[in-house]
């Protein structure tokens, strides 16, 4: 069970992580047990995230982990930390601001993170929608989103998703290759944003990509 200590405020976005993480599921985004979900407490640092195996579509506040600042120390709840939990933590270590990860499966954002992987990243510009991501003002906007190969070493995938956060300062999401989207917000309503906004983007960009010229 989460620590009744807990702050109205955090629990209020880790009941908000879940409905995203319904969504996600309920639009296939997080087929099988796929995908994870965090917020931080932005008073203690500590970050709730979605535990290894769980059935996203299902997610309750009494299945996230409260872990350390640095992902390292399971300080309650029950289950196995996810494998990719040190990923969320070089995000929110290099994203300060940010207190929500959302990270998912999808056909769009696997087939072309994989078309573009060796270009290392991925440019989209040009669509209204771009104006969905914050900061953004103009279709005339030119997103670039870091494309990093996947593996299965996850201390390389760490160092190598912090390296392409320091390059991209002003991106919104970063692909893993064949794998899946991480994106954030300040807000688990802001992530939620970005996560639809950029899986619309992928969409429209492998089409055009892929489409009759």
């Amino acid at each position: 069970m989460l620590p009744q200590a807990m702050s109205a405020r955090v629990a209020e976005q880790v009941d908000a992580l879940c409905a995203l993480a319904h969504g996600a599921a309920a639009r296939g985004w997080v087929p099988a047990t796929s995908g994870n979900f965090s917020v931080r407490d932005p008073a203690t640092g500590h970050i709730y995230i979605s535990c290894s195996g769980l059935d996203k579509g299902r997610m309750a506040p009494k299945d996230l982990l409260e872990l350390d600042a640095q992902c390292k120390r399971v300080i309650s709840g029950a289950g196995k930390p996810s494998a990719e939990s040190g990923l969320h933590e070089v995000v929110y270590r290099k994203r300060p601001r940010m207190h929500a990860i959302a990270h998912v499966h999808t056909i769009w954002n696997t087939l072309l993170s994989a078309r573009v992987v060796d270009a290392g990243r991925v440019e989209i510009t040009g669509y209204e929608l771009l104006k969905a991501l914050s900061g953004v003002e103009s279709h005339t906007h030119a997103e670039r989103i870091p494309v990093i190969a996947n593996s299965q070493q996850y201390g390389r995938l760490a160092r190598e998703l912090e390296e392409a956060l320091e390059r991209n300062p002003g991106t919104h999401g970063v692909l893993l290759s064949g794998h899946g989207l991480y994106t954030w917000g300040t807000s688990v309503a802001e992530a939620r944003r970005h996560l639809e906004a950029l899986e619309f983007l992928f969409e429209v960009e492998y089409r055009r990509l892929t489409g009759p010229r």
